[in-house]
């Protein structure tokens, strides 16, 4: 893809947001990375002049919206805003090996960590392994293998909006669906883009 076919959204702020993200990306291993963009983030979430492009406090009915605002044509990193409408969530999942950091933009996101117990061909035992309730300002990073996680607006009256660094564009993950007990099957799902405007 070439870097003008890169997805690069305007809105207010964009280029402090990406001169701050470019800096933390430039930081080190994934660990230095990761502890970068977790605090600029954070930085950028409470900054009054970045705000995010219109269109991801639109959610989508039938799904959490992905719509990727910015891929970097330098760094390789994306960013990717995702809308939630009330009760929408995701299952237990992956990142397919890639580092990310996760930010809540807007509203109230629950998100419960899970450990990978053993696995059985494409059968997978995972328990529950912490969580927490995020507000604005909160933000989290996966670095692999501890990337299993579910994401989930708990709300039923309101949207949330999250921010989510990927160490490269995320288009597929591992989906894990209930198969008895704490055991899962594993299913390849595609993670295609939401149109954003």
């Amino acid at each position: 893809m070439n870097a003008a076919a890169l997805p690069d959204i305007d809105f207010p702020g964009h280029d402090k947001l990406v001169h701050a993200l470019d800096l933390a990306v430039s930081a080190g291993d994934q660990h230095a990375i990761t502890s970068a963009l977790r605090n600029t983030l954070c930085r950028m979430i409470r900054d009054r002049d970045v705000r995010l492009p219109a269109c991801v406090y639109d959610p989508l009915e039938d799904h959490y919206a992905r719509r990727e605002i910015y891929r970097s044509p330098e760094l390789g990193y994306s960013v990717v805003a995702m809308t939630w409408g009330p009760g929408q969530g995701t299952p237990v999942h992956d990142h397919c090996g890639l580092w990310c950091v996760e930010g809540v933009w807007d509203g109230e996101l629950e998100i419960t960590q899970y450990e990978l117990l053993e696995r059985d061909g494409e059968r997978f035992r995972f328990r529950a392994a912490g969580g927490m309730v995020a507000g604005p300002g909160s933000a989290g990073s996966l670095i692999p293998p501890h990337e299993y996680h579910t994401i989930r607006n708990t709300r039923q009256d309101a949207v949330a909006v999250s921010v989510h660094i990927y160490k490269g564009p995320m288009q597929a993950c591992s989906m894990f669906v209930p198969d008895g007990g704490e055991w899962y099957a594993r299913l390849d799902k595609s993670l295609p883009s939401d149109q954003a405007a």
